[in-house]
């Protein structure tokens, strides 16, 4: 959930760093640090706080001055945010920066303090370093590193210095994503791709402990014995412009107006004859027929937009759906089947959970397809079937078009599995593929109303509790919207079924408690209603998020965002822009920084 980088060339080392923990941010904010040579000693700055505040600290002190070093981005799991326990950290001869956990950490301090090392932290990443700097005793950096990764219990991505060979970076990984970025006469290493993009695409990907060494602009890549590895040179897709906000004041909204390209990128390539096309996987509809049950298994954001596929398969394809939290899914002995069909979705391709629960599945036998943003991401590479999302990357905290592209390809999977079951003829798949299709138009039309949304975000700013309701997908839509508001502007907020409000929860009502209420599917409108005039009964404020071809009777509703329409099966991807820019401007009017909620990072890489 960290971020780190290292850079070795003829560039301000310091600068080349903090360029990268800029666009590593996203993956922790607790605190920022780095470690470079400097006339052969390694310097290091690090302080408590968001990277701004490391580089206020470099200029009032001044860089370090050299062509070799590491950096650090934190997101606290060991030890609370403080100055001491910010990275990279020192032990002996030995510097690191550290993304992941240890989880045997305790027993190895203990170890290493009968040895008379000293520790001033409460990270385990300063047991690594001293761990590594215990094994170095022959002053040989790969079996150093060697011998002590093979007794590190957890996950790990480790870029480490050693103060004898100035003009060296190693990293090694297990669990945690690294790559190593090639470019000319220098190299790099970081926990993901935005951070080398504006020096160069090229990489290498490494796997579980492997070990890198670059120097100058060289690279060798070691497999645990010490034998060299010829790996194949990847190339980034994304562009530097895709990891800037290109005028936009927050990466959110910048990524919010960014679906509608998002959604035609993700689709297009799988439709082909205007129907869903899964060739480029080999799913075929013999395979999708045969199924008797799936099981779709995620975290957060992606474990709602499962809820919403949910719904279109059941629906459209008459096949069971579970839908399952990723860390619950791998501890409570599944039953799987060897004809199930396991979707795994995930943003990063390295959500540590959903890695876990993958292969359980894996050795149950059932088949695995993953929907994923990040390509050759750990998911990505290890299920039986992989689908790409194009989405670019995305940055800020709160996902928002990886969450719609999600939703896209899971109701192209539905669709393809309703015809391949013999449920939809085929002009009724490409009837609904062709309104799929559709809906970045939809998307743009609700931007260009965003001022609506901004104006009612204002009546929220005051509120310290906010609930969402709806039935169907507008229930399932309700989780998304309510999880995005609380995780960016820290009301707490709660999305409950319609149905349920008397079960309970109608207690919490009171005089001016806001209610966000969404009406888009005909078929229950009137149910929704008859809960609405509940808790409008009771004093609460109405915000209603109503398709345009809804009329909800007059006074039901103090606030109304009015969205296209389309498919009521479709409505989840025009609703969630709304829902999507309510929080956004929530969050701002707030003075919250929107792509940087406290606590939270974007890859959640550790248990």
């Amino acid at each position: 959930m960290c971020g780190i980088v290292g850079y070795i060339g003829n560039k301000d080392c310091a600068d080349v760093l903090v360029d990268g923990l800029e666009k590593l941010e996203y993956r922790g904010y607790d605190s920022a640090g780095i470690a470079v040579f400097e006339k052969g000693l390694i310097k290091t700055v690090k302080t408590k706080g968001k990277l701004e505040v490391m580089k206020n600290k470099l200029i009032s002190q001044g860089k370090p001055q050299g062509h070799c070093g590491i950096g650090h981005t934190r997101w606290a799991s060991h030890g609370e945010p403080s100055d001491i326990n910010s990275h990279p950290h020192s032990n002996g001869r030995v510097c690191i920066v550290h993304n992941g956990i240890i989880e045997n950490y305790t027993e190895l301090k203990e170890f290493l303090m009968s040895k008379g090392y000293i520790f001033i932290s409460q990270t385990d990443s300063e047991v690594v370093a001293s761990f590594i700097d215990y094994y170095y005793s022959d002053s040989n950096p790969f079996n150093a590193i060697k011998n002590a990764i093979q007794e590190l219990t957890g996950s790990f991505a480790l870029g480490i210095i050693f103060n004898n060979y100035p003009n060296r970076i190693y990293a090694v990984r297990k669990e945690s994503p690294l790559i190593v970025g090639k470019g000319e006469d220098e190299a790099f290493i970081a926990s993901d791709i935005p951070a080398i993009l504006r020096y160069t695409k090229e990489y290498y990907l490494l796997e579980n402990e492997e070990i890198a060494l670059l120097e100058g602009g060289d690279i060798k890549i070691f497999d645990i014995h010490g034998d060299i590895i010829e790996k194949p040179l990847q190339i980034a897709k994304w562009d530097v412009s895709s990891a800037q906000k290109n005028g936009f004041p927050h990466f959110m909204l910048k990524e919010i107006h960014e679906q509608p390209e998002a959604i035609v990128k993700t689709i297009s390539p799988r439709i082909k004859n205007g129907m869903p096309d899964f060739s480029e996987i080999n799913l075929t509809d013999k395979m999708l027929s045969n199924y008797s049950k799936i099981h779709i298994v995620a975290c957060g954001t992606a474990m709602y937009a499962g809820i919403v596929g949910k719904y279109a398969i059941e629906k459209l394809a008459r096949i069971p759906v579970s839908v399952e939290v990723a860390s619950e899914f791998r501890y409570n002995n599944p039953i799987v089947c060897e004809n199930d069909l396991v979707i795994i979705i995930s943003q990063s391709g390295e959500t540590a959970d959903t890695i876990a629960a993958m292969r359980l599945a894996k050795e149950k036998g059932a088949d695995i397809v993953a929907i994923v943003n990040v390509q050759y991401s750990t998911i990505s590479r290890e299920a039986d079937m992989s689908l790409q999302t194009w989405a670019g990357p995305e940055i800020a905290v709160a996902s928002t078009k990886c969450y719609t592209v999600q939703l896209c390809m899971l109701y192209l999977l539905a669709f393809r599995f309703a015809f391949a079951k013999k449920l939809l003829s085929e002009d009724e798949c490409k009837a609904l593929t062709s309104t799929l299709s559709s809906t970045p138009k939809l998307i743009e039309k609700m931007l260009s109303s965003k001022e609506n949304v901004q104006y009612i975000a204002s009546k929220l700013i005051n509120a310290e509790h906010i609930f969402f309701l709806g039935r169907g997908l507008d229930y399932a839509l309700s989780l998304e919207g309510s999880l995005k508001l609380k995780e960016i502007s820290y009301i707490h907020s709660e999305a409950y079924a319609a149905g349920e409000l008397k079960h309970g929860t109608i207690s919490l009502i009171e005089k001016g408690i806001p209610i966000i209420s969404i009406f888009t599917q005909q078929n229950i409108i009137s149910k929704t209603i008859s809960n609405i005039e509940e808790v409008k009964a009771r004093g609460a404020d109405v915000i209603a998020v109503v398709s345009d071809n809804i009329k909800l009777p007059e006074g039901l509703a103090d606030f109304i965002i009015k969205l296209p329409s389309t498919s009521d099966i479709l409505m989840p991807i025009p609703a969630v822009v709304a829902l999507q820019l309510l929080a956004y401007y929530t969050s701002v009017l707030k003075g919250i920084d929107a792509d940087k909620p406290r606590n939270l990072a974007k890859s959640v890489t550790i248990e």
